[in-house]
């Protein structure tokens, strides 16, 4: 079914008004990037551009929802498990595995990287968990969670549930800049950056869905990528204290991602009957994901 064609007026609108948005982001990225450039160290500065990519991919998927329709549930569902197997990927060969060699690289046996990769994956993901309790959001599919939720506007749960879901991804990034090497951490931004595409579509799609205004929605799309590049620079910033926080912090962030899948992404994927195509495009994503990091890394 397609929808009926706007005005020229509308049209007019619709693209100054994305014009607006997309000239108020870079704007704000440009101030950030010059700041970053000329007071902080080269892996700060990396991150910010490898989480600024994230934040643009984000911005460019959620475009299109401007002028076209929704996508089917089964289009979306696909699309969350492409999502969830490039950020399962993305922690097993981007985060832990160079985790558990870091840990080792330090003096620490088997065991001993073992019990501090699975200490930092815990303790990322006890970390989401709590903010998950704490802080009031709303899924998409499966509706109000947290404390004095109901007391809330719909449009910030949401946002809520945004940054919740983003904010493991800029830290991966900021943590692979302090630590890993520039191709492995390039690797790993490209990676999220890719699913940040059809992310920023899905969230977009979902919240029109929900019944708010497609500006609005693509406008609330396009802002959930920004908290990207501050967590790459939070994360890359806590890491350049101390070389020993490395191991801890890459697999600080492999949790939280971990826990995004599990409790955010899959269940999303699989709530209206089409596993079979959530599955399919998580194993893509999977694959894909293994093809950058061993190509780049």
């Amino acid at each position: 079914m397609h929808s009926p064609s706007l005005p020229p007026a509308a049209v007019f609108r619709r693209w100054l008004g994305m014009g607006i948005v997309v000239l108020g982001l870079f704007a704000m990225l440009q101030g950030l990037w010059q700041h970053l450039r000329s007071d902080y160290p080269a892996p700060v500065f990396n991150a910010f551009l490898g989480g600024s990519m994230a934040a643009i991919a984000t911005a460019l998927g959620a475009l299109p929802v401007w002028f076209s329709q929704r996508l089917s549930d089964r289009v979306q569902d696909t699309l969350f498990g492409f999502g969830a197997g490039v950020m399962l990927a993305a922690c097993s060969f981007s985060l832990i595995v160079p985790a558990i060699a870091t840990a080792e690289a330090r003096g620490a046996g088997n065991w001993g990287a073992g019990l501090i990769v699975g200490g930092g994956i815990v303790l990322g993901a006890a970390l989401l968990l709590l903010m998950e309790r704490l802080l009031p959001h709303e899924h998409f599919i499966k509706g109000v969670e947290g404390h004095a939720a109901r007391a809330l506007r719909r449009t910030w749960l949401f946002v809520f549930a945004i940054v919740l879901h983003n904010l493991p991804e800029g830290l991966a990034i900021g943590v692979g800049y302090a630590g890993t090497d520039p191709v492995r951490a390039g690797a790993l931004a490209m990676g999220i950056a890719i699913q940040d595409v059809p992310e920023g579509l899905v969230v977009a799609v979902a919240l029109v869905s929900a019944g708010y205004k497609r500006g609005l929605a693509v406008a609330i799309g396009m802002a959930s990528g920004l908290v990207e590049p501050v967590g790459a620079v939070i994360g890359a910033a806590v890491i350049g204290l101390s070389a020993a926080l490395l191991p801890w912090g890459l697999a600080f962030a492999a949790g939280a991602m971990l826990f995004v899948i599990s409790h955010e992404i899959i269940p999303e994927s699989h709530r209206k009957g089409h596993e079979a195509f959530a599955t399919g495009g998580l194993i893509v994503g999977f694959v894909l994901m293994m093809l950058l990091d061993t190509a780049l890394g």
